[in-house]
This record gives structure tokens, sequence and C-alpha cells, in this order.
């Protein structure tokens, strides 16, 4: 059976989008070309891919066994094609995942310097905590703490070592007191990060002795975004934990006050990570050398 490669392209942005309008926005085409690039997939297949309905899509069985077995042909066949035209300037759509602590990378400079610095490229950047294969995913890279990289990417440092700290504002530490031990954040009211609605809130970890240990805190307020962390510290709801570097800021006007930093000690840093390619496109060359460069340069964030 010959399929038309630009279908199932169409067909991957789709199970990537859950959504029509999605998928369209990603390919430059309207939601109406998408139901119908699907409608003929589906007929030529003679199986029904995907379950419609008015704001979003749903893969059927067959659907994600499709979506399994392409995903990752495909990625493999359009960079193969993007290197084969790889003469020029760098160009194209550049898709990066990243996480939400990642402070450097988000904060704005880097990226805004690398797309002046490259106007070829298209830079489509997802925000998202959980951990999932970029390849399949179809991302060019992404951006997350050097722990949690699989071992088969390549990995290229965005900042140097990092630390986490437990921080509060000036009036909840005048009302409560200052911890002496991480033990004792059970006794304080907390404001925790969860990665899902499903998972548990984070573990506060620290070591004492070179021996580490965690504190199952139990926090009186979990969420999983960090502004809301931030903002509900300042105004004395209790002690959050986090990277230092996003709470500087703060820190240095003297809004935050850093706790227990005796027993948070630096770990390695936020990487750029990619698979491992003997011809990595331009566009990607590019954010990579980018990335190198500001980091060299010490650009604060």
């Amino acid at each position: 059976m010959e399929l038309d490669l630009n279908l199932l392209r169409l067909f991957r942005a789709v199970a990537e989008g859950h959504n029509f309008r999605e998928a369209g926005d990603r390919l430059g085409v309207t939601r109406s070309a998408v139901s119908q690039g699907i409608r003929r997939l589906e007929d030529s297949l003679g199986v029904a891919l995907v379950q419609r309905s008015t704001r979003s899509v749903r893969l059927t069985e067959a659907g994600e066994r499709l979506f399994r077995e392409v995903a990752q042909p495909l990625t493999t066949l359009d960079t193969a094609l993007e290197t084969a035209h790889d003469d020029g300037p760098p160009r194209g759509l550049l898709r990066v995942t990243a996480t939400s602590i990642a402070e450097r990378f988000l904060s704005g400079p880097l990226l805004a310097s690398f797309v002046q610095a490259h106007p070829g490229v298209t830079l489509d950047v997802t925000v998202s905590d959980e951990e999932f294969d970029i390849v399949a995913a179809g991302f060019d890279a992404g951006v997350r703490l050097g722990e949690v990289i699989e071992q088969d990417m390549v990995a290229v440092p965005v900042t140097g070592p990092q630390r986490e700290l437990a921080v509060a504002a000036p009036a909840y530490i005048a009302r409560h007191g200052t911890p002496q031990h991480p033990r004792e954040l059970v006794d304080h009211r907390c404001i925790g990060w969860r990665m899902t609605p499903t998972t548990a809130p984070h573990r506060w970890e620290f070591v004492e002795n070179g021996q580490p240990f965690d504190v199952q805190v139990n926090p009186q307020i979990t969420t999983n975004d960090m502004l809301l962390m931030i903002r509900t510290a300042l105004a004395g709801g209790g002690i959050t934990f986090g990277i230092e570097e996003t709470f500087r800021p703060w820190i240095e006007r003297g809004d935050l006050v850093p706790l227990l930093q005796d027993f948070l000690p630096p770990f390695p840093g936020f990487f750029l990570y990619f698979p491992s390619r003997h011809h990595p496109p331009a566009k990607l060359r590019a954010l990579i050398e980018h990335v190198r460069a500001f980091r060299d340069a010490g650009v604060p964030a």
C-alpha cells in the first residue's frame, strides 16, 4: 500500500496535539484541511484512527498503534531531508520543550537574542514538567535538570551548578520563627509543588553530614504553578521550596529570606539535550552554539 507521507505527518500532528485546529496551526493549514486529510488516511487504511468531538480528538486503538509505529520513522525522515537541504543559514521550525523551573532558559533574554540572531528560525517552546520521550513527541530538543536526562542523549549545559532553597517572607518569619533544621518544617505552613494533579507533592530534599535525606512536608497549599508559590510566599502565606535562581530577584530585594542553606548544597544545573545525530540540522546547531555563548558570557537571567 502506498500512502501520502504528508497525510502521515498530518496524522502525527493530530496525535500529538489531540486537536484539529492545533494541528492545522502547526502545519499552516486550515482545520477543515486537517479533518479532510485524516478522513482520506482512514479511507486508505480502511480503519478509524480518531474519535472526534466538538473540542478535541482521541486516538482509537488502531490510531494509537499507527502513531507508535510512524512517529519515530517520520522524525528520522524529516531530519534526513532537512539535513540534505542544510546548505544555508539556519531556518525552519525548531520545537523545544523546557521544564517550568529552567529560569535562565525561559526568562526572555536567551530566546529573544536567539531569534534576533537567526530570523529564519521559528521557535516553538512548550513548557512542561512531565517527563517524556522528546523524539517520539516530535521535539528537536529539551531543557531539564541533568539528573533526569536519559543517558543516550547529548547534553549541553545551559547553567552552572544550581541549588534548591527554602524561602519565606520576613512577615512569616516574624510570626512563626525560623526553622533551624529541615525536620522542623513539618510544624510550619508550607507551600508545595506537584507535577500533575495525580502525582504526590514534591518531597523537599536536603543533605546533612554528606548524607541526603528528604522531608515530606504537609503543604497547606499545593500547586503546579511556581509563580503562585512565590506570590503566596511573598504575601506571608508560608515557606516554599524551589530553585535558587527562580527566587533570586526577590531575595536580592529582601522580599524573601533564604532558609536552611547549610542543608542545601549545589548540584548539576540545567542542560539543553537532544538525540545523538551525526549531522544535527543547522537550526539545532545554531541553538546549541547560542546556548554555549550565552552561558560563557555570564548573561544574567
